[in-house]
């Protein structure tokens, strides 16, 4: 089933070489002349604008009735937008990002809280009802460069963006760009949110956003209203999320078939990792935080993955979901083929305007994950710092997390928002968690909230709580835009 929602995507032109051409792209004016309304976009050609305030950018862009959305190249990064279903002329606009590090932000749109999904029966589209973009226009991105449909002509992704910080300059500049261009959004409420790795992308992202303001506003350009970032499931603290792994797995905490195994084959290792938790934890923390080691940071993480992780792995349960074992496809989710499936299909890959030359899309890059990873060692930074500088500045911040998430689980996004240095830590920290439940009354989660920062779980939801429980994932997004608690 293909929905008939106006969608148009997006292509970041940041030239690696002066040399350096599109893909079958018209000229672009570099002229400031708004192009004010999405109305104005053609279905059958892309339309390329830019900003005299970003010379190295440019975006282009094309409309169509598709419900997946287009796309378009450059250096070439790819962006799904979707008007909101209830009242685009008024609607706040949210963007949002996969995690990885590596992989595509359509995993979220096609499996998660885009306007259709895939159907694993039929390998094509159905409607979507719990979609985010019931009251917000929505980006999807694939980010950084390497990932899903974004690539780079020459293959300098590796050298262009392996770190979270460098990757935020891009994302900053086509933001910018986008509310310039089509001022009806200007002004808008906007929201930066992501999943997993997202926890270290989403705080630079929303941090560089609002550096920018200050050079937006001095060359006349009007600032953007950057009003709060979402974190689901996030890898924001590495430490303490790993030692969340422990606890999750050997305390009352985590649930079956869990605590059955724990029973019958972690036993003895709960008890005999206990003491070593504790202290690679502090090690971790001092190597890789208080004062970064790449040698010891390193070390006490493979210890925490071997350790704490692979054991888990080995069983073959599933990581995203404490309740279910992995079933040996994709991430543990044959719906993640259904999804690669369906973007190879050429027929949607020519309607999504996809450059006919490039290589077959996939999910997740491991070439971008082991940039980021061994690379740049940027899973080792955490972002906790970006949190607290967007609360201190006005920036709303909600951490949520499904309750049977193991690699980034709730207790420990529990722990570091609670342990988060800003001014308002005492009184986040000294509120008690308490229920949660939808405007139906059923019970749908835990959730705490002091000042800017919120942090809720989802009860029965796993690593992508958006997919296992769409209607709270949306409940609790839509009151979070308008600003109400939960």
């Amino acid at each position: 089933m293909l929905v008939r929602v106006m969608a148009i995507a997006l292509a970041l032109s940041a030239p690696i070489f002066a040399s350096q051409t599109v893909f079958n792209a018209p000229t672009v004016n570099n002229s400031f002349a708004p192009l004010g309304n999405l109305d104005v976009l053609a279905e059958s050609s892309f339309t390329t604008f830019a900003h005299p305030a970003f010379p190295n950018y440019s975006v282009r862009i094309k409309k169509s009735d598709f419900c997946d959305g287009t796309v378009a190249e450059a250096r070439h990064l790819f962006f799904y937008f979707f008007e909101s279903r209830n009242d685009p002329d008024t609607d706040d606009v949210v963007f949002w990002t996969n995690g990885g590090p590596g992989c595509s932000s359509a995993v979220g749109l096609f499996m998660e809280l885009g306007p259709c999904r895939v159907n694993n029966a039929t390998k094509g589209t159905e409607y979507h009802p719990e979609s985010w973009n019931s009251n917000a226009n929505v980006f999807f991105i694939d980010q950084p460069i390497g990932v899903g449909f974004s690539y780079a002509d020459y293959g300098e992704y590796v050298t262009a963006q392996s770190t979270t910080e460098e990757a935020a300059q891009d994302i900053a500049a086509f933001v910018a760009i986008f509310f310039v261009h089509f001022s009806k959004f200007q002004g808008r409420g906007f929201h930066m949110a992501g999943e997993s790795y997202g926890g270290r992308y989403i705080p630079a992202f929303a941090a560089a956003v609002y550096d920018q303001n200050a050079y937006l506003i001095e060359a006349g350009i009007p600032p953007i209203n950057l009003t709060s970032i979402m974190i689901g499931n996030g890898m924001t603290d590495v430490p303490t999320m790993m030692t969340a792994w422990y606890n999750i797995q050997c305390s009352s905490a985590s649930v079956a078939p869990v605590q059955t195994i724990q029973r019958v084959f972690r036993a003895y290792s709960c008890l005999s990792l206990t003491g070593f938790q504790d202290m690679r934890s502090h090690e971790t923390k001092e190597s890789c935080e208080d004062v970064f080691d790449v040698i010891n940071c390193a070390s006490a993480m493979d210890f925490c993955i071997e350790s704490l992780r692979d054991p888990y792995v080995t069983m073959g349960l599933n990581t995203y979901d404490l309740t279910t074992r992995c079933d040996g496809v994709e991430l543990c989710y044959s719906i993640m083929d259904t999804v690669v499936t369906f973007l190879n299909r050429k027929d949607i890959q020519s309607t999504l305007g996809v450059d006919p030359a490039r290589a077959a899309y996939s999910s997740c890059s491991p070439e971008v994950m082991a940039d980021f990873g061994r690379l740049s060692y940027d899973l080792m930074h955490g972002s906790t710092e970006y949190v607290a500088g967007l609360l201190e500045r006005g920036v709303r911040a909600l951490v949520y997390a499904g309750s049977y998430d193991f690699v980034c689980n709730w207790l420990g996004n529990d722990a570091w928002t609670r342990a988060l240095e800003w001014s308002g830590r005492q009184a986040f920290a000294g509120t008690p968690l308490r229920e949660w439940t939808t405007k139906d009354g059923a019970k749908a989660g835990k959730t705490r909230s002091a000042g800017g920062l919120t942090f809720a779980t989802i009860y029965g939801a796993g690593h992508m709580a958006p997919y296992d429980k769409p209607k709270e994932s949306l409940e609790m997004a839509q009151r979070w835009i308008a600003g109400k608690e939960l």
